[in-house]
C-alpha cells in the first residue's frame, strides 16, 4: 500500500482526502479490467468513458472554468500509480480541453466540453510540430483568413498525444498578427474536419496513443479561434501552468509503486541466508528512493496550492515540480530496476513497465533542460 501520510500535510482540505480515498478505491476496482496494453486505443476508449460514469473527469473539465489543481494532482498521482494508460487517459481529457476551459466561448465550451466530461469524446492538444518542440515560438502551420469566415489550416503537427482516437483537437497556428511567439493563434478543430488527416502513428516505448497529423486545406469557422488573435503563445503557456504540475503528480505514482514493489521485494528475497532488506546498502538506497519521493510532492503539491489559492501565475513553481518530479522519478526507478535484479528487466514486470513509461515525462510539455531555462529566467527577472 503507497504511503498515504502526505494526505495530512497542510496543503490539502478534507475535501481532498475523500477524493483521494474514492479515487484508490475506484482504481483499485476497475483499471485493471479496463487496461490492456495489447490494446492501448481501445483501453483509453473504455478508460475515459469509465472516468467520466464515475464523475472524475469533471475535474479535468470544469463547468466553472476553474481548475482544482490539487484535485487533479491527486487524481493524476492515483491513477498513475495503478496504470501509466489510466492517467495517460485522464490527463489528456484535461490537457486536451484546458485552452477551451481557460479561454474558449460559451459555444464552444457548451459544444465540446460535456462529451469531454462523460468520457466519450477523447481531446487532444496539438502544439508540437517536426521543427517546433520546446522552442514554442518556431510553429509554421499557417491559419489564414478566407472567405466568408473560416481560417484554412496548412502544415504539420507530431507526437500528438491521442492523436488518431481524439473526437476534437486544440491546434495552435501561425495567424501572423506579430513575428514570433505573439503570431499565433489557437483553434478549436474537429477530428473529422475535412482536409485534417492521420499521417502517422508513432510508437513509443511505453505504449500510448501517439501520431502526426496533417492539415491540408483544412478549413473551420473563425468562430472556432479560441481566444483573441495573437493569443496562442498565452493561451499555451497557461495552460501548461496548470497540466505541468499534474505531470509532476504523474511522476509521483510511479514513483511511489515503484519504491511499493521494491518494499515487498527487498523483505522476501533471500540473499547471502538474509533478507536483501537486512543490508545496509539496501537499506540506503531505500532510504534515498523515499527522501527523493517526499521531495518531489512537496514540490508538486507546493505549486497546485500556490494555483488553487489564487496565484496568476505558478511557472517557476510549476517548472521546479515537473523537473524535480520527473528526475526523481527516474532515478526512484532506477533503483527499483537494480534492486530486482534480472526480475527487474524481465519484460512484462513493473520495474521495466515503470522503467519504459517514466522516460518520457522527462521530455514532453518541456524537457527537463527546458524548465531550468524557465526558473532561471523567472529568478532574472525579479527586481533586484
Amino acid at each position: 500500500m503507497a504511503d498515504t501520510s502526505f494526505l495530512d500535510w497542510p496543503f490539502f482540505d478534507p475535501f481532498h482526502r475523500t477524493l483521494a480515498a474514492e479515487a484508490e478505491a475506484w482504481a483499485a476496482t476497475h483499471i485493471p479490467g479496463l487496461a490492456d496494453h495489447h490494446d492501448v486505443d481501445g483501453s483509453c476508449r473504455r478508460l475515459a468513458v469509465a472516468m467520466g460514469e464515475a464523475g472524475f473527469l469533471q475535474y479535468a473539465a470544469p463547468e466553472n472554468g476553474h481548475f482544482d489543481v490539487r484535485s487533479l494532482c491527486i487524481l493524476r498521482e492515483t491513477f498513475a500509480r495503478h496504470d501509466g494508460l489510466a492517467d495517460f487517459a485522464f490527463a489528456m481529457q484535461g490537457l486536451g480541453t484546458g485552452a477551451l476551459t481557460l479561454f474558449g466561448s460559451d459555444a464552444l465550451k457548451a459544444a465540446v466540453l460535456p462529451g469531454v466530461r462523460a468520457g466519450t469524446s477523447l481531446a487532444a492538444f496539438a502544439l508540437t510540430e517536426p521543427e517546433a518542440g520546446s522552442d514554442v515560438a518556431q510553429i509554421a502551420l499557417a491559419a489564414t483568413s478566407v472567405e466568408s469566415g473560416m481560417v484554412r489550416l496548412d502544415g504539420e503537427k507530431t507526437w500528438i498525444s491521442n492523436g488518431g482516437i481524439a473526437g476534437h483537437y486544440v491546434v495552435f497556428a501561425r495567424s501572423g498578427e506579430a513575428p514570433g511567439a505573439r503570431g499565433l493563434s489557437a483553434y478549436h478543430v474537429p477530428a473529422d474536419t475535412p482536409g485534417l488527416s492521420i499521417a502517422e502513428r508513432l510508437e513509443t516505448i511505453a505504449p500510448h496513443p501517439l501520431a502526426r497529423l496533417r492539415f491540408d486545406d483544412c478549413r473551420i469557422p473563425a468562430s472556432n479561434r479560441i481566444g483573441g488573435g495573437g493569443d496562442g503563445f498565452k493561451i499555451a503557456m497557461a495552460t501548461l501552468d496548470v497540466f505541468r504540475s499534474t505531470v509532476g503528480a504523474a511522476a509521483l505514482g510511479f514513483s511511489r509503486r515503484a519504491l511499493d514493489v521494491t518494499l515487498e521485494r527487498c523483505r522476501s528475497r533471500k540473499l547471502f541466508g538474509a533478507p536483501l532488506a537486512d543490508m545496509q546498502l539496501t537499506q540506503t538506497a531505500l532510504a534515498e528512493m523515499a527522501t527523493a519521493i517526499d521531495t518531489s510532492a512537496l514540490l508538486v503539491y507546493r505549486a497546485a496550492w500556490a494555483r488553487d489559492r489564487g496565484a496568476p501565475r505558478i511557472t517557476r513553481e510549476a517548472a521546479m515540480a515537473k523537473m524535480v518530479a520527473t528526475e526523481n522519478a527516474q532515478a526512484v526507478i532506477d533503483r527499483a530496476v537494480q534492486l530486482h535484479g534480472g526480475e527487474g528487466v524481465r519484460s512484462g514486470s513493473v520495474p521495466e513497465t515503470l522503467y519504459r513509461e517514466i522516460r518520457a515525462l522527462r521530455i514532453y510539455e518541456g524537457a527537463s533542460e527546458v524548465q531550468k531555462l524557465v526558473i532561471a529566467r523567472q529568478l532574472l527577472t525579479q527586481p533586484a
